[in-house]
């Protein structure tokens, strides 16, 4: 009895000290709400600012759903949204409390195709105040932040600092070693000589077709990359490429110096001192990103009677859920909007490497819908990713912008069906036995592999799919099925490419894919409407802090082995057929 009266009273006691934690968190949250609903950032745009872009956040397409269980665990690393920056930065130009800009080179993790719109901001600032400056300074300059350095009029490097120039490389694992250790052996359907989404199940390395189409692809964005650089720093391709050949990062602070790659070299305290000089004030009045966008009008609303809503579409696409792309939820979007009067145009801005097949057609179809109710046009702007499903759910738009540097194409499906009798059975020595009414009543299954007539069967559902999504390009993009097929075949394209081989329309980002639709509309001027809104209210944040503290405590113990957990997860979470390019990371 007193056992159980121990136990009765700590766990009585648990929950009171658990509804009072999440009390006291909610009166918190009520507080902060409260406060930020009616105070906006707190700051003021005062003459001789500078506006500070510190590059150590990821840079995200957009404001994303707030963590609450990281926030409050201290563990948020921040993030910066990409069309909160650009749009800071355009409009900057035209303050004149804001002298200049300057750029804080601390390692931001952004991809090639977000670098390639943030350097277009900044020389669209540069174009429309010429009398405003641009400086660059880091300690360690990535190659990454170092290409968007190359926008500035100046980069300041510390006396014992590095630029790391060493071209590109893409990387994928390969678990086919571990598959056989298991005893689970991958059974493959698929449809395109270059969708090598399956290798790494299948295969200990990429296969010739694969090996080809990075190598081209990799080319071609490290050409215009070294071309960007060239241009900046009044040399040649080859030179700049040179660098990467010599391992600069090893390099001298004096030979970045000597070679044009920098400016000029001084301690952190030096260059704010030079800055504090250009501004004429002895205290230096540094204006963030955030504090800017909260105190200033970003002109997204500007009073004007167009309107053009740009709907963001990132991650793996998903059927359901609460990650990604999800069809459930992007239909639904898609057609509320198609039912907003006060929309004139739709830009999806697309960045996905693609998902599920199924969840692909059913946004095509939606894309279809909204374009045979309105009769408004829809445009589609891509990132760094709109490939496999991500070009999918983009072909049926009246025009499709993308940078140089954007991966597209890989027009192909695959199914991936495990067989682990292997490990079930061999390995664990655990035996299966099924009665089932139809030779097919336990397909697919875990326990054995698929018969001669079942491989026939999914192989033939798979070409179907293949089928359909060809035939969705040739009539999005005007082309006959033939000529589709022939730059298919999963194939992965960077955006130049594609364009030549008419999967894409125009080389820009999204402000190139705006103007020339408000020139459609016959708008001189618009408003812009972002879409979905992920400035939830703080209370919908308790509603998944479960999975989030299970995320994070996942994340917390593994480690670096969290890449090959998620690697694993994502395959648990597939549909049956997916439409995504391979699991490649281009690393810049």
């Amino acid at each position: 009895m007193k056992n159980f009266l121990n136990s009765f009273l700590g766990t009585l006691a648990g929950i009171w000290v658990t509804i009072f934690i999440l009390g006291a968190i909610m009166i918190f949250s009520l507080v902060v709400a409260a406060v930020s609903g009616t105070s906006g950032s707190g700051v003021s745009v005062k003459d001789h600012s500078v506006l500070y872009i510190d590059l150590n956040d990821n840079i995200t397409e957009c404001r994303e759903r707030r963590n609450l269980i990281s926030e409050l665990q201290g563990e948020v690393t921040g993030s910066m949204p990409l069309n909160e920056l650009t749009a800071v930065i355009r409009r900057a130009a035209y303050d004149d409390h804001i002298q200049g800009i300057f750029i804080d080179c601390n390692g931001a993790s952004a991809g090639m195709a977000q670098r390639e719109a943030i350097n277009a901001a900044l020389k669209a600032f540069k174009k429309e105040s010429p009398d405003k400056w641009i400086y660059a300074y880091g300690d360690t300059y990535t190659q990454g932040d170092y290409y968007t350095a190359c926008a500035a009029d100046s980069i300041f490097i510390n006396p014992s600092g590095m630029i790391d120039i060493h071209g590109l490389s893409s990387t994928a694992l390969y678990f086919k070693g571990l598959m056989d250790k298991l005893g689970v052996n991958m059974q493959v359907v698929k449809v395109g000589t270059y969708k090598s989404a399956v290798e790494p199940y299948i295969m200990d390395g990429p296969s010739e077709p694969s090996v080809e189409q990075q190598t081209l692809f990799l080319n071609n964005i490290w050409a215009s990359i070294r071309k960007t650089i060239a241009e900046a720093r009044h040399t040649s391709p080859d030179t700049v490429n040179s660098w990467a050949n010599s391992l600069m990062m090893a390099k001298d602070v004096d030979f970045y110096l000597s070679a044009r790659i920098a400016d000029g070299k001084m301690y952190r305290h030096e260059f704010l001192d030079k800055l504090k000089k250009l501004t004429g004030r002895d205290k230096l009045r540094l204006v963030s990103v955030k504090d800017y966008a909260g105190a200033v009008d970003l002109d997204l609303d500007r009073g004007h009677s167009t309107t053009i809503a740009v709907y963001y579409a990132s991650g793996e696409i998903f059927d359901k859920g609460e990650q990604g792309i999800t069809a459930e939820k992007m239909v639904d979007d898609l057609l509320d909007l198609a039912d907003n009067d006060k929309i004139d145009g739709l830009i999806l801005r697309v960045n996905s490497p693609g998902g599920s097949a199924f969840a692909s057609e059913q946004i095509w179809e939606a894309v279809e819908q909204f374009k045979e109710i309105t009769g408004k046009p829809v445009y589609v702007s891509m990132s760094d990713y709109a490939a496999s499903g991500g070009y999918y759910i983009s072909c049926g738009a009246d025009r499709i912008y993308a940078e140089p540097l954007t991966l597209t194409g890989s027009i192909g499906i695959f199914g991936l069906i495990p067989d682990a009798h292997g490990l079930i059975t061999d390995k664990l020595g655990v035996t299966t036995h099924t009665i089932a009414t139809n030779p097919d009543g336990d397909l697919p299954s875990l326990f054995k592999p698929m018969t001669p007539v079942q491989q026939t069967q999914m192989q033939a559902y798979v070409n179907r799919g293949y089928e359909l999504f060809v035939k969705r390009v040739a009539d999005g993009r005007h082309m006959p099925v033939d000529s589709v097929k022939m730059i298919a075949e999963g194939r992965v394209w960077d955006g130049a490419e594609a364009m030549k081989r008419g999967l894409v329309d125009k080389l820009g980002g999204l402000d190139a894919a705006l103007r020339d639709m408000a020139k459609s509309l016959n708008a001189a001027d618009y408003n812009i409407v972002e879409y979905p809104d992920y400035n939830a209210e703080w209370w919908e944040m308790f509603l998944d802090i479960k999975a989030q503290a299970e995320a994070n405590a996942v994340r917390k113990h593994l480690g670096d082995a969290n890449t090959l957990y998620e690697t694993l997860r994502r395959f648990n979470l597939m549909a049956p057929v997916q439409a995504r390019m391979d699991y490649v990371t281009v690393n810049m």
